[in-house]
């Protein structure tokens, strides 16, 4: 049987703290951490290699009364994941979302966004954006889809959900990730796909597992993160687009009062300083 490798930039732990160098993307920070994708982005579990191993070699996929399965065997204990097990253990609260865009839309909706390259190709390219939708577009690349290279590029379904995201409307990621790991059971290139996400399913239903010693450290996005979107490819005209309005009011609702009050402070005195 093949061995199936880890992939070192899938999968990754979101950054979602303020710092220093987190300067000029405060807008986009908070609007993520107020978003429900936030537990998926971030939840970063114990990833026992074993355990990932073991689910990816026995893993099928069956229908069960309509609906398709994902079954494995893990200490020679039955796991079974669906679309439904993934949307509760996920937090994801994306039941009925949108699967995919219509063309029309994702091209008008990237153009409100400030993307540079607009074709009829459904192809798109993060560089073409200024830094707080580049951020937003790496962090769902590297932390939520089922890509291990090619982050500079990223699909009308990618697209579909930066949208969904930028608009409160709600996608399907659940969906998304299940359909992912169907298509990695026969992929030529089948991997140890999605290991946070199968260590969370696992933690879920198993009890009394076996204590292993072989931990996968799971790759983490850092405070670099601010300093690499703020590089500009040489095609890039440099113009910055500004998050749309609901976005900013999007998370300011998530927070506290004292923190409204702060940002109305620091709001004020910007305005006085011009």
């Amino acid at each position: 049987m093949k061995t199936l490798n880890f992939a070192d930039t899938h999968n990754m732990v979101a950054f979602l703290t303020k710092s220093a160098e987190s300067e000029g993307f405060e807008q986009i920070v908070d609007f993520m951490n107020a978003n429900p994708i936030k537990y998926a982005l971030t939840i970063n579990p114990t990833i026992y290699t074993s355990c990932i191993e073991q689910f990816w070699a026995t893993i099928k996929a069956k229908i069960v009364n309509g609906e398709v399965q994902l079954q494995a065997l893990v200490d020679g204990k039955k796991v079974i994941i669906t679309e439904s097990t993934i949307r509760r253990d996920l937090q994801l609260e994306d039941a009925k979302g949108v699967d995919c865009l219509p063309n029309a839309t994702i091209f008008e909706q990237l153009t409100l966004m400030g993307y540079e390259k607009i074709s009829q190709k459904l192809t798109f390219y993060k560089a073409f954006f200024s830094p707080q939708w580049k951020f937003i577009i790496h962090t769902i690349l590297q932390c939520l889809s089922a890509k291990t290279t090619a982050w500079n590029e990223f699909s009308s379904t990618m697209a579909s959900t930066i949208i969904c995201l930028a608009t409160n409307q709600k996608f399907n990621f659940s969906k998304y990730i299940f359909e992912n790991m169907v298509k990695n059971l026969d992929n030529a290139g089948k991997f140890l796909m999605y290991l946070r996400f199968i260590q969370v399913f696992l933690d879920n239903q198993l009890e009394g597992m076996a204590t292993y010693y072989r931990i996968y450290i799971a790759p983490s996005h850092t405070k670099k993160i601010f300093a690499n979107m703020k590089r500009q490819g040489k095609d890039f005209s440099g113009r910055v687009t500004p998050l749309f309005q609901t976005m900013v009011v999007q998370a300011q609702e998530e927070m506290g009062e004292g923190s409204r009050v702060l940002v109305l402070v620091r709001s004020l005195v910007r305005f006085f300083s011009k």
